[in-house]
């Protein structure tokens, strides 16, 4: 149990946490707040759950996820943690400084994903925060085969095996227990409690849908707490033939991690509207939709998966999908550093 915080009450709900592994980040509760101006706007009842607002390395929803992958690094013994993601991954970013809060060494690899030569993009942002932690850093130029990535990390661990070192490496691929999920159960749990104190009938709750870590750890809260909510999955990275079986597949793993039953497909939503050109691309609707939370709210989202999930949100209000008058979560998974890699992208500027 984190010494910040006393999560007792989320446990009895999902009693399930109680059989992993967790590392203590810190306050990783986060506040759930009205955006009134924006919900207004879009005529919506709009809440945000502020995981963009946590304290460690300036926040974002991969706090909760590293948690339940760190929490078997230090079982281990681990003295080394090694991580793949795009060049400005906020995961990257987060485990590096998670790793420094834990006495860990960080060894991160950048994927190249996104289609650019942009001078800023390649040393700004999140990655200008890697090298201020100090993670030792390595490149993939084929940042689309996930298999490949892991293997490498698997590769760099058995040379610091080799050193004498005791490497714990972070997979992200599917063939891999999808531990980092049960952190958005645990979000589930705590946004539960937060609502009934609040007096807040949610409809919808909107998440970004990427790797499938927090698409389906909130899947399996939302199934654990028998919550009848509408789960809205925004793709961020693959289209939704290739993202819908992904986060069933997931889900269902989770489902498994917590000891419920799997998840079943028809709760499964992905929605992919806004995601063209593709992974860390912009488009209007993104630029606009981070231009409104700025304007409208005072809070930043970014280019890549809050953005684009706040867009998606507008869109799914616009086609009717989330109709007029509902009540609406948003998960705000942080980002913020990626604005200053994408600073020669954003057009409104």
């Amino acid at each position: 149990m984190s010494q910040y915080f006393d999560h007792r009450k989320e446990y009895q709900l999902l009693p399930g946490l109680a059989n992993h592994a967790r590392a203590d980040l810190g306050p990783v509760r986060t506040p759930l707040q009205p955006a009134k101006r924006l919900g207004d706007e879009l005529g919506i009842e709009l809440y945000i759950k502020r995981d963009d607002s946590q304290p460690l390395g300036m926040g974002g929803n991969k706090v909760r996820q590293l948690e339940f992958y760190l929490g078997p690094a230090l079982q281990q013994h681990a003295d080394t943690v090694l991580i793949t993601g795009a060049i400005q991954s906020n995961f990257v970013r987060l485990c590096a400084a998670a790793c420094r809060k834990l006495g860990l060494e960080p060894v991160v690899q950048l994927e190249d994903r996104v289609p650019t030569n942009d001078p800023v993009y390649q040393s700004s942002g999140n990655v200008l925060l890697d090298q201020l932690y100090g993670a030792e850093i390595h490149y993939l130029p084929e940042g689309e085969d996930e298999k490949l990535a892991d293997a490498k990390l698997d590769s760099l661990a058995l040379d610091l095996k080799k050193q004498g070192r005791n490497p714990y490496v972070v997979h992200l691929g599917t063939e891999h227990p999808p531990l980092g999920s049960l952190g958005y159960a645990l979000s589930v749990a705590e946004l539960k409690i937060q609502t009934r104190e609040q007096n807040i009938s949610a409809t919808h709750l909107v998440t970004p849908s990427g790797s499938g870590i927090t698409h389906s750890g909130v899947l399996a809260g939302v199934k654990a707490l028998d919550w009848s909510i509408k789960v809205e999955g925004i793709c961020v990275r693959r289209e939704t033939p290739l993202q819908q079986p992904r986060i069933e597949k997931r889900a269902s793993e989770a489902a498994s991690l917590l000891g419920i039953d799997p998840i079943t497909p028809e709760s499964v939503r992905t929605y992919d509207d806004v995601l063209a050109p593709g992974y860390g691309q912009l488009n209007q609707r993104v630029e606009q939709a981070i231009k409104k939370a700025a304007r409208l709210e005072g809070i930043l989202v970014d280019p890549v998966y809050s953005g684009r999930t706040l867009a998606g949100l507008i869109k799914l209000v616009e086609q009717g999908q989330i109709a007029q008058g509902s009540c609406v979560v948003f998960i705000h998974t942080g980002g913020a550093p990626a604005l200053f890699a994408y600073q020669n992208k954003l057009n409104f500027l």
